[in-house]
């Protein structure tokens, strides 16, 4: 029997017990090769690296006794090295996370996590974000065999090209977690803070703060699966054309 071949990535960084964890679990069911960032890179979404070297160093561990690879770029730039001069065939699957707080709603568009499954649905690879609700300390475990689940399934039935699924799990014990529900984005809105402050040359910067302004969301959307405790399952494509609006924009007169 052939094991499958993971491709794990995140963006809280190698060392994150987020992507420890996943790997444990992962490595159950498949050879994994782990190329993530080599400190935390949230938030950065597509973002690439293209005005200075990209640095790749071995990381090796000595319990299991085995060897990653820590890339001073971005969580895209993880997976496009991999793909690209990393390694010699292309992954099975690329598995994103386990990212320390959700990616939910519109929060996709700003995320590292869901950014680097998007890149490897961009190279026709089968593709899956995952992060736990919670930005406190709380055990991937749970999270982690449901992630290794959803993996097996999405090899045995296959995703159409160019798609990929965005897992947000609740933090709660593994009894106390909800069904899967299939779900689509919501909306997560942020009342966004700028604090004024001054450096010690008198140089003006500001530190962006952010809180999440509950919005109406649909019953089906991601972040209600979230709030009722069940495990949602989003399938993301990207092509961001609005087909809709194609035949009233062709008839303006521009």
């Amino acid at each position: 029997m052939i094991l499958l071949h993971i491709l794990l990535t995140n963006d809280d960084g190698i060392n994150a017990p987020g992507i420890q964890t996943l790997w444990q679990e992962l490595s159950k069911i498949a050879n994994i090769t782990v190329v993530a960032p080599d400190s935390e890179r949230s938030a950065s979404s597509q973002a690439i690296t293209v005005h200075h070297p990209i640095r790749v160093d071995r990381h090796c561990v000595e319990e299991p006794p085995i060897c990653a690879w820590q890339v001073g770029g971005t969580p895209t730039d993880c997976v496009k090295i991999a793909l690209d001069a990393l390694l010699t065939e292309p992954p099975d699957v690329v598995v994103s996370g386990i990212n320390q707080g959700s990616n939910l709603g519109t929060d996709v568009l700003y995320s590292g996590t869901v950014s680097a499954a998007i890149e490897g649905a961009l190279h026709g690879i089968p593709a899956v974000a995952v992060s736990l609700d919670s930005w406190h300390p709380f055990d991937f475990g749970p999270a982690a065999k449901i992630t290794s689940k959803i993996v097996l399934s999405l090899i045995e039935k296959k995703l159409p090209p160019n798609t990929l699924l965005n897992v947000n799990i609740p933090a709660l014990p593994e009894s106390q977690l909800g069904q899967i529900s299939i779900t689509k984005l919501g909306s997560r809105n942020y009342e966004n803070t700028f604090e004024r402050r001054e450096d010690p040359r008198g140089r003006i910067y500001y530190w962006m703060g952010g809180r999440i302004v509950d919005s109406d969301n649909d019953p089906d959307t991601d972040i209600i699966a979230i709030k009722q405790g069940k495990i949602s399952v989003t399938p993301i494509h990207f092509d961001l054309t609005n087909y809709r609006i194609m035949n009233l924009l062709a008839t303006w007169e521009m």
